[in-house]
């Protein structure tokens, strides 16, 4: 069924949370930041990705990753670029990465940190376990690693998945085999380790950024493939749980997690008919100031903000209709971030 409506298809002033929400749509080469009435405040122009992931520095440059010319590993998910931009669209910094897919974030000691693919050989890909037999790429399986590369792109720190024990964390059994996690978040913590979210093996963990061992996991595969893993501010995990691997009617939600006991602390699903909401390959969170939270439901283009009782107060269905060689026209959109009227981010800007 093609989309029937774009834009601003709710909007409750009194309740949704003030500000802009920035997102980059999949395939696509511009970015924007738009207010709640759906209006473009300001946009980038970049040379565009499908898993197009970008936000605001505190200084108000865009931080973005884009598809370089000749990404590597697995070719539907890689990126390779990274860039820096000011509000003018001048490029202030630039990494390239070949092998770097999904997630990266810029550091305050001016370093970057990303997901990476890599190379394994023949014996190290034998020992993957789990997954679809026969769903590999041309090359094979995929390794990945976390990679952190100082101002002048020189690698200085790295953890790589053959870490694991070859029987630990197999991939879940109506997965594909592309790579050894499918991962899709690395997100900077306030103690300097890195949360990590993997896809298809329905696993989260932490990585002692010091020690290079894993501090801490938790692997349910009741979240069907989450992305965007976050550390809120009071020490819970907020993620978006797709449920691309539900055992009955497939459909996502957002969950609130307490480490310490892994108990969920705070859900997000639809109310009225669970497969109303449901994207099975990307989305997004983000836990906004006013307790409300804002939800990217990715392969449908739409945003909305719901409130702690599960009341939407706002959405949006992105009019951006992308071409991709393999799905036609699509309007996905990887994430988006909210900011606040009176951000540092925005500070002076619109």
């Amino acid at each position: 069924m093609l989309c029937q409506h774009t834009g601003v298809t709710l909007n409750q002033a009194s309740i949704a949370t003030p500000g802009y929400v920035l997102f980059a749509p999949g395939s696509g080469k511009q970015t924007f930041l738009i207010d709640y009435t759906g209006n473009t405040v300001h946009e980038w122009h970049g040379s565009g990705g499908l898993t197009h992931w970008c936000y605001l520095l505190p200084n108000g440059n865009l931080f973005v990753n884009e598809r370089c010319d000749n990404p590597k590993g697995v070719s539907l998910t890689g990126s390779g670029l990274m860039r820096e931009y000011d509000w003018d669209g001048n490029i202030v910094y630039e990494h390239i990465d070949p092998w770097q897919h999904h997630d990266a974030r810029r550091l305050p000691n001016d370093h970057t940190v990303y997901l990476a693919f890599t190379e394994l050989n023949a014996r190290q890909q034998s020992q993957v376990k789990g997954g679809i037999a026969g769903t590999e790429t041309g090359s094979g399986i995929a390794g990945e690693c976390i990679r952190e590369v100082d101002a002048n792109g020189d690698v200085v720190w790295e953890w790589h998945f053959t870490e694991f024990d070859d029987d630990q964390f197999p991939i879940h059994v109506n997965a594909n085999r592309w790579s050894r996690g499918h991962t899709n978040t690395v997100c900077p913590l306030a103690d300097g380790n890195y949360l990590i979210s993997c896809k298809t093996l329905n696993l989260l963990f932490i990585i002692d950024r010091q020690q290079g061992n894993v501090i801490w996991h938790y692997q349910n595969n009741d979240m069907g493939g989450q992305h965007d893993a976050q550390m809120l501010e009071n020490g819970n995990i907020l993620l978006f749980a797709n449920g691309a691997y539900a055992a009955d009617l497939h459909h996502s939600q957002v969950w609130e997690r307490n480490p310490a006991t892994n108990d969920i602390v705070w859900r997000y699903k639809s109310i009225d008919n669970p497969q109303s909401f449901f994207s099975p390959h990307i989305g997004g969170c983000q836990r906004l100031p006013s307790g409300n939270t804002l939800i990217c439901e990715g392969a449908k283009g739409c945003l909305f903000e719901v409130t702690p009782a599960g009341e939407v107060v706002w959405e949006y269905v992105c009019p951006h209709f992308n071409p991709t060689e393999q799905f036609g026209k699509v309007n996905w959109l990887f994430r988006a971030r909210h900011y606040a009227k009176d951000s540092i981010e925005l500070a002076g800007r619109v």
